[in-house]
């Protein structure tokens, strides 16, 4: 009996360990948010808000402190095209001039 006394004993102490340790970490995860959360501003802000209902609609809106959107397509950076060179490397190579194929009409 103090066999199973004592393993349910261990048992109970790493368990409190562990719940210790996981709290511990939602608690630093926790502020690390709130501290996050704290550098960001509302958008619309509440000027914003107080200029709309007074009739004056703006379409920018003032900076808030959040990272930007990884989908907004004006922050990608642009794709490179290919120029075509200033000198021929191939001389006076021609291509074949671009013409409708021949249909042949069924009767």
């Amino acid at each position: 009996m103090t066999e199973h006394t004592d393993a349910a004993a261990k048992q109970a102490e790493a368990a409190k360990k562990k719940l210790a340790e996981d709290r511990e970490a939602r608690e630093k995860a926790r502020n690390e948010r709130i501290a996050e959360e704290g550098k960001v501003k509302p958008t619309p802000t509440q000027d914003e808000n107080d200029l709309a209902a007074l009739g004056v609609h703006g379409t920018e809106h003032e900076p808030d402190g959040s990272p930007p959107d990884p989908n907004d397509p004006s922050a990608q950076p642009k794709s490179r095209e290919a120029k075509p060179s200033q000198q021929s490397s191939r001389g006076d190579y021609q291509t074949r001039a671009a013409a409708p194929a021949h249909t042949a009409k069924h009767e």
